[in-house]
């Protein structure tokens, strides 16, 4: 293939070359998105060659490779990472100059692929970006949404969902293999341990290409999309219905028998096509399934993926005429389970009797895993109450958790904090069952999209002056430290941060409206709305600070303008979540509208926060709010993000913040609120009555009725007033007094230039820790075991 982009010219040429061609313009014609869809599509081809003959190594050397299960990628746009890491941007970016565009402009054309939502979606995609960075053989597998999750629009202060416009172009990061399609069955009837009559679907990969950091490692993430089967005997409308809404959006409302049915299909849906295609890859190979293991590793992220464990079982038993125990054996080996949450409602259970109906066979599988597992813990002393907490099966339902744990290998959380309350309180039984198993993998973030594409500026500034070498090896970013009192350093540092506020005010005034000062402090929570993730604490305190300015002329005169920056989706049926935000624009609107405070104090709810949307926020952010309730939070990995961009972090001793606090050092970081000891305490004995506090606290009082005020109807907002009174069970009220603290220390810092500056190099110095690079290392050591590929092997 040629190479298009060895130097300027040949580009320029192709792609004039391929304006004609494809459609038949020139460059007096052709507008941004022509341009865009064909250098993407000519960068494209470029990384299928290279994934060519990545994936030819592999097999050739007998690789051992890793899939990662997971419902969500949140990939983020992929044209500027795949320049950079191709190392063609520089020739991209001379070559467009004479087309009149930049990097810049053809990048905003992309849309964010519609392929997850949060956390849990952005992790996954960190890890295969150091997965092929590092030359592991790691690959993703999960579903094509075609509407994703959702889009969030803002009618009348609510938000309102419809559905992601991803695909309405086509998506040129996407490889249709038709040639790789997998058929996948539901329902049906078991006679003699063989499914009759399934329904039947077509399970069709779209590879989109993952490609490490200069070094021509390819690898690539699998999504799955339904399409009609022919093997299907009989097809009615409701085929046509279950085809349409298997793979239409990601987690769809299972609050109604018909939505759980869904969230079961798809979930086999994606596992079964994923466990088969490798299954057919051994197979086509000739190597020995008795290995599987030595061939493949299943990672299971969080609950959804876990039925690949029955799955897996009941091919090697039933397709492959394996013993119940030797394909049980081969298993274990094979899966390793990542819990992401301390909720118990986030710990999956489906109906039984939805779950076997849906499928007849994995239910069977699952009662005699269940059966053996009884067994084994009857024998092993523990007593009923504690066995029918770990059974997989509880009066009515399927408990997924307790399945991924006794399928697995390795059973890990995801910081250290987190790791500790699986073992000693929520999985505490299994923990001491399986105390081998248990271990525990920090999360990490990709410092390259965080760092060096989100943060040019910064990225220029730290390279000037510790070399480059930190992009490949992030421990060397700790050597930035010794420039925290280097003026030239500090000055430059302000500089790019103003750069970067005065950038993302520029998008908020022109999406939204709303004026905002880059020279006021912006303080940042952008997150998954939830109770436990406290964006009403944050909201209080602002509603605080409003009446305080409003009413005292000498702290007014005082105060540094700040701006507060919100994003978050609530999931379409999470009622308290969705009153929240309706909650926190109603607040905004009155803020924003009053003349006398709004020269002082902004809040800003972003709309349709995505990580394009992050990559602009991140940057520019002054202080970031990591608030969660202690305990509640597994790890975040947002925390780590505004580290690496000098953000001084206001936060709990909560999740991954523990080891942030721990790697910044004290006097870098600025903690408040209650620790998951007292929660523990709070919750064991019942001890505390928010309604005392209320009435001790004035502030709080003045807020009640500040919201209350906001509507006609004083009671409109009582649903979280109330639900503060009366339970208060994410500690909102206690933490209160101790959060306002904080922020007032945090103003005083702000007063002195050196001492901000100092803190915030110390922070992007001290987050070497936290690159996902390290936490892939860690699970390859410990759980994977992986080689490297080495493509001159080829």
């Amino acid at each position: 293939m040629a190479n298009y982009f060895e130097n300027r010219d040949k580009l320029r040429d192709e792609i004039n070359n391929c304006l004609q061609k494809q459609f038949n313009l020139d460059s007096t014609t052709a507008t941004s998105y022509h341009y865009y869809y064909i250098l993407s599509a000519l960068v494209n081809d470029y990384l299928k060659n290279l994934y060519n003959y990545t994936t030819d190594t592999v097999i050739k050397n007998n690789y051992k490779k890793t899939i990662y299960f997971s419902l969500e990628f949140l990939l983020g746009r992929l044209f500027t990472s795949n320049l950079i890491n191709l190392g063609i941007y520089k020739v991209c970016e001379e070559a467009f100059k004479e087309f009149h565009l930049t990097m810049n402009q053809l990048e905003e054309i992309e849309s964010d692929a519609a392929l997850g939502n949060g956390g849990l979606g952005r992790l996954a995609a960190c890890f295969l970006d150091s997965g092929a960075s590092l030359n592991y053989p790691i690959y993703g597998n999960t579903i094509r949404y075609k509407n994703g999750y959702f889009t969030q629009e803002i009618v009348d202060n609510k938000q309102v969902e419809t559905r992601e416009h991803w695909l309405d172009k086509p998506y040129p990061w996407e490889n249709r293999r038709e040639d790789l399609s997998i058929e996948i069955n539901f329902y049906g009837y078991l006679e003699n341990g063989v499914l009759k009559n399934p329904v039947t679907v077509k399970a069709v990969p779209y590879d989109i290409y993952v490609v490490g950091y200069k070094n021509n490692i390819v690898n690539h993430l699998r999504a799955w999309s339904a399409e009609e089967s022919d093997k299907c005997l009989y097809k009615d409308t409701k085929y046509y219905e279950m085809l349409d809404l298997l793979t239409d959006r990601l987690y769809p409302d299972d609050s109604t028998d018909k939505g759980k049915d869904l969230r079961i299909q798809q979930e086999y849906f994606f596992v079964s096509a994923g466990v088969k295609s490798a299954i057919r890859a051994i197979k086509k190979e000739n190597k020995d399934l008795h290995k599987f293991y030595d061939f493949y590793q299943f990672q299971i992220n969080d609950t959804h993926p876990a039925m690949v464990i029955p799955e897996l079982i009941r091919i090697l038993v039933d397709e492959e005429n394996f013993t119940f125990d030797e394909a049980f054996i081969i298993t274990k080996k094979t899966c390793s389970y990542t819990n992401h949450t301390i909720l118990q409602e986030a710990l999956e259970k489906w109906n039984k009797y939805i779950f076997k109906n849906l499928l007849p066979r994995l239910f069977d599988i699952i009662l005699e895993l269940n059966r053996r597992f009884m067994a084994d813990l009857i024998n092993s002393n523990f007593q009923y109450d504690v066995t029918y907490k770990m059974s997989l099966i509880g009066q009515n339902n399927m408990r997924m958790a307790n399945l991924a744990i006794i399928g697995s290998h390795s059973v890990n959380g995801v910081a250290k904090l987190h790791t500790k309350i699986l073992e000693e309180e929520l999985l505490v039984d299994f923990y001491r069952k399986y105390k081998e198993i248990f271990n525990n993998k920090t999360n990490g973030v990709t410092h390259r999209r965080w760092l060096l594409n989100a943060n040019p500026l910064l990225s220029e500034l730290v390279t000037s002056k510790i070399g480059d070498s930190w992009i490949k090896d992030f421990d060397n970013l700790s050597n930035f430290k010794q420039y925290n009192h280097d003026e030239d350093v500090i000055n430059s540092f302000f500089e790019i941060k103003t750069k970067n506020k005065m950038e993302l005010a520029a998008k908020i005034f022109e999406e939204q409206g709303v004026t905002v000062d880059y020279n006021s402090i912006f303080v940042v929570q952008v997150k998954r709305l939830h109770e436990y993730k406290r964006q009403l604490l944050n909201i209080f305190q602002v509603i605080n600070l409003y009446l305080k300015l409003k009413k005292n002329a000498n702290y007014y005169a005082k105060y540094y303008p700040h701006t507060y920056i919100i994003g978050a989706k609530a999931a379409p049926s999470y009622k308290m979540a969705k009153q929240i935000i309706e909650l926190i624009n109603n607040v905004s609107n009155v803020i924003n509208n009053d003349p006398e405070t709004n020269t002082k104090l902004k809040v800003v709810f972003v709309r349709n926060y995505n990580v394009s949307y992050a990559e602009k926020i991140i940057p520019a952010t002054d202080i970031s709010l990591q608030i969660s309730t202690a305990s509640k939070e597994a790890s975040g990995t947002g925390n780590m993000k505004f580290m690496m961009n000098g953000a001084l972090t206001i936060g709990t001793l909560d999740g991954a913040n523990v080891e942030i606090f721990k790697y910044a050092k004290k006097g870098n970081y600025f903690k408040f609120g209650t620790t998951s000891l007292e929660f523990r305490e709070i919750t064991t004995h019942q001890s505390y009555f928010p309604a005392k506090i209320i009435e001790a606290d004035i502030r709080l009082q003045k807020i009640f009725s500040f919201i209350r005020s906001l509507k006609p109807n004083p009671s409109y907002y009582d649903f979280i007033l109330n639900n503060l009174l009366n339970s208060d069970y994410y500690l909102v009220l206690k933490d209160f007094d101790s959060y306002l603290k904080v922020h007032e220390k945090l103003n005083t810092i702000y007063s002195n230039r050196e001492k901000w500056a100092e803190i915030a190099i110390n922070n992007i110095s001290s987050s070497y820790y936290f690159t996902s690079d390290r936490t892939i290392r860690e699970y390859n050591k410990d759980i994977w075991k992986l080689k490297k590929i080495d493509l001159n092997s080829n």
